[in-house]
C-alpha cells in the first residue's frame, strides 16, 4: 500500500524511517551536541549537511561518513 503516493510501500517506509530515527539518536549520543536540527537532511545538500556535522563534531568528514556507513 502506498497511502501518501511517493511510490515507496509504506511499510518500507515506516521501516526506513523508524530506522533513520533510531541512528539520529545514536549519533545525538555520540556527538552530544548535535540537535535534531543538525540532522536534519535535505535531498542534494549531502555536502553541506556533512560540514555542518563535521563543524559540530570537530570530526573529519570521512571519519562522519564511515560512522554512519558501520552503523546504518
Amino acid at each position: 500500500m502506498d497511502i501518501n503516493q511517493n511510490n515507496l510501500n509504506d511499510q518500507t517506509e515506516l521501516k526506513a524511517r523508524g530506522n533513520w530515527n533510531e541512528l539520529k539518536g545514536q549519533a545525538k549520543q555520540k556527538w552530544g551536541n548535535l540537535t535534531d536540527d543538525d540532522l536534519t537532511y535535505e535531498d542534494g545538500k549531502q555536502d553541506e549537511w556533512y560540514g555542518r556535522l563535521q563543524e559540530k563534531t570537530g570530526h573529519a568528514v570521512e571519519d562522519i561518513k564511515s560512522w554512519f556507513n558501520r552503523t546504518f
